[in-house]
């Protein structure tokens, strides 16, 4: 892979060039893995209601961007305490998210700083039960993106303040607080340590040469910078009314469903939440699939035994997500 690092801490404009890096990538290429950081600032997944993930009030008092990103899982709190890293590359056949691929290196990278971190659930890496990485991922068109943040010194006081963390999900983790969840990598390596000698060894364990943007791909990004991730319909959305409404965690990710149901048919259908997709065009088909039908258990189950669920939900049962989907 190429490697990419980049000065700005401007996160509409970094979360856009990555976009325009994926779409650009040209056949043959080994890839790109980038090193970045923002300022303080919340991102939020591409499945998520961005009203419900934020605390509005001090969004506001703080002046923090709110930016929503083109992966699926949850939101995260951004600052210069955090060193963000990205994997840009054809998939070559792959149709399925693997984290594994990617964070294995990573966790390869913070050994040599003494770190003893391992991968943890779906998308995380920890040391000793704490989180010190979280990741998104997604697969588009051939071309895959995965990302993640390494908290390194991160301001955890702010980070609480700025969610609006599900109690659930910490329910599931078996911890009472996000504070003795996470953890900053600056807890764990050995002394002498810095941020320059974790780059290092990213730069060792996951690429192999140096690589450029070229000016028009950078105003490319400037452009969808501009165009999307500024924008208050990209990054909040006017959540469309609903009449019915039902949410569950599973062991892969929440999905909330919201129906508006009119004269007994889907008038419009909104589907949320902290999972990762793998169909290629997202969740978006799968909602639009199901407008116009008759919200009745049986045709419902019938519409949705051919989306083929597992390509929306990676880690479900698709089985079982039907049955979530169709039951009132």
């Amino acid at each position: 892979m190429e490697h990419l690092t980049f000065s700005t801490l401007d996160p509409a404009f970094n979360l856009a060039l990555e976009e325009v890096l994926l779409q650009t990538l040209p056949v043959g290429h080994p890839g790109y893995f980038l090193l970045w950081q923002n300022g303080p600032s919340v991102i939020v997944g591409r499945h998520q209601c961005t009203a419900d993930e934020v605390n509005a009030d001090f969004i506001r008092r703080e002046n923090l961007p709110v930016v929503r990103r083109i992966t699926g899982g949850g939101a995260v709190y951004h600052d210069t305490g955090n060193l963000n890293f990205s994997f840009i590359e054809h998939a070559n056949g792959r149709e399925k998210v693997d984290f594994r691929r990617y964070l294995e290196p990573v966790c390869a990278a913070l050994a040599d700083l003494g770190v003893q971190a391992e991968i943890s659930g779906r998308n995380d890496v920890e040391v000793g039960g704490r989180k010190i990485s979280g990741s998104g991922q997604m697969l588009r068109r051939g071309k895959v993106l995965h990302h993640g943040t390494l908290l390194i010194d991160v301001n955890f006081e702010r980070l609480v303040e700025a969610l609006n963390v599900d109690p659930e999900k910490m329910r599931s983790k078996g911890v009472a607080s996000v504070r003795s969840r996470v953890g900053n990598i600056s807890e764990f390596w050995r002394p002498g340590s810095d941020i320059a000698a974790l780059t290092e060894a990213l730069l060792h364990h996951c690429a192999h040469q140096p690589g450029t943007a070229t000016e028009t791909v950078m105003a490319e990004a400037e452009k969808l910078a501009d165009e999307k991730y500024r924008q208050w319909n990209w990054n909040y959305g006017a959540m469309p009314n609903f009449t019915e409404r039902k949410r569950q965690r599973f062991d892969w990710g929440t999905v909330e469903l919201r129906l508006d149901v009119k004269d007994g048919h889907i008038a419009a259908c909104k589907i949320l939440g902290d999972f990762f997709c793998n169909a290629g065009e997202g969740i978006q088909d799968l909602e639009q699939s199901l407008v116009g039908i008759a919200r009745e258990p049986a045709q419902l189950e019938q519409a949705l035994e051919q989306a083929h669920m597992a390509r929306y939900f990676s880690g479900c049962d698709p089985v079982v997500m039907t049955r979530f989907f169709a039951q009132p």
